[in-house]
């Protein structure tokens, strides 16, 4: 164990019982108690990653201990599970821990002692679960990131879009729940990297928004095929495979089973997020506003889930009134995590970056190198974000 008191949720329908968890272990945990499986729930509810351990009775009235804690598998399935039975009740306890619901049972009455130790290993499991989901998670973004920026660097026309992208996708998922940030995000990035299997000119007319030939329309309609392609022998990603693999489909296609044909797949709803992301990136705003912006998708109608819009609508008014200080800088002060207000030019005139783009470690360092050999136009138009205090 250590130092940190990791937050416990006890649930029973006994007051007494409860005043006793909070007395006899509040040294040892951060306990908080609730009377009954609904107000286990709401708690839970309110912040799904809250509680490292829950531990309920199993004999509650309106719902039982196996019953609330499958809910809270749901809810948060990063909290480990308890528990408490009595002796007449081992056989369905051991069902649901054989079923899989339950890190551990333990009967009424139970020792201090072994409470706290059931709790501390609890804790123990915890702590290995979540620390292995942050650690894929890291590992496969940090991975992809890796990816993507050596492909913005070398191909800017290509990729100037993808931090743009990935945050607003990112910050849309956040916002309505329901699918992970991080599988969005790596999405939208997967989904620009795939840009690479096209043609210059395809590439250019996309950006420019120049009518495509069929031919080149098919080679677009066929990039969720290949963002799949790049990503399917990677293990885990099969939720971002199919957020990938649903990307382009219209909402009137089935996201909710309207207008779907029987059998049909429903639309992910990181589908739906990404596909309304992509298409607004796609869309010349130069002189738009955000609300102007969302209003050239909602015309299209059919093609987006409404209540998608109506959250990335809110997302871009958030971000646009973020602000941070515009600053003209030359290359040398450029930092990591700047955004480029203007697209780079070397001193040919030739695109290095596209404006929009959040500046990274190795984006700078080549922006260095050019400007050291064949020059850079400068100053640069920068936004430099206000660092908000912890």
């Amino acid at each position: 164990m250590t130092d940190e008191l990791l937050p416990i949720l006890f649930v029973d329908d006994d007051a007494n019982l409860l005043a006793g968890f909070r007395r006899n272990l509040r040294k040892q945990f951060e306990v908080r108690t609730e009377l009954g499986g609904e107000a286990g729930l709401r708690a839970i509810s309110e912040t799904p990653q809250a509680f490292a351990v829950v531990v309920s009775d199993l004999r509650m009235p309106e719902m039982d201990g196996i019953d609330f804690l499958t809910r809270v598998r749901a809810i948060a399935p990063d909290s480990t599970r308890i528990l408490l039975t009595g002796n007449a009740d081992v056989s369905a306890a051991m069902a649901a821990v054989n079923e899989g619901n339950i890190f551990r049972f333990l009967t009424k009455p139970c020792p201090s002692l072994v409470l706290v130790s059931a709790i501390e290993a609890a804790c123990e499991h915890h702590r290995l679960v979540t620390a292995e989901r942050v650690l894929l998670e890291r590992t496969l973004h940090g991975s992809v990131n890796m990816l993507t920026e050596v492909l913005a660097i070398t191909s800017p026309s290509a990729f100037g879009r993808v931090s743009r992208l990935k945050k607003l996708a990112g910050d849309v998922a956040e916002a309505m729940g329901g699918v992970d940030r991080w599988k969005v995000e790596l999405a939208a990035m997967v989904s620009q990297v795939a840009h690479v299997s096209l043609p210059n000119e395809v590439v250019a007319s996309l950006r420019s928004g120049d009518e495509l030939t069929d031919k080149e329309q098919k080679m677009v309609d066929r990039l969720p095929e290949v963002a799949v392609r790049l990503i399917e022998q990677i293990p885990r990603l099969e939720e971002v495979q199919l957020i990938l693999r649903h990307q382009g489909r219209a909402f009137a296609d089935g996201a909710t089973g309207t207008g779907a044909s029987e059998g049909e797949i429903e639309i992910p709803l990181g589908s739906r997020i990404l596909k309304a992301v992509i298409d607004l990136g796609a869309i010349d705003s130069r002189e738009l506003v955000p609300s102007a912006e969302i209003e050239v998708l909602r015309r299209r109608t059919g093609r987006y889930d409404p209540a998608v819009l109506a959250v990335l609508e809110t997302v871009l008014n958030s971000s646009a009134n973020l602000g941070g200080e515009i600053q003209l800088v030359s290359v040398s002060e450029l930092i990591s995590g700047m955004v480029l207000l203007e697209a780079v030019l070397d001193g040919t005139g030739r695109l290095l970056v596209a404006a929009g783009q959040e500046t990274s470690v190795g984006l700078c360092e080549r922006l260095r190198n050019f400007a050291s050999n064949v020059g850079v136009k400068e100053p640069i138009r920068v936004v430099v974000r206000a660092v908000e205090s912890s």
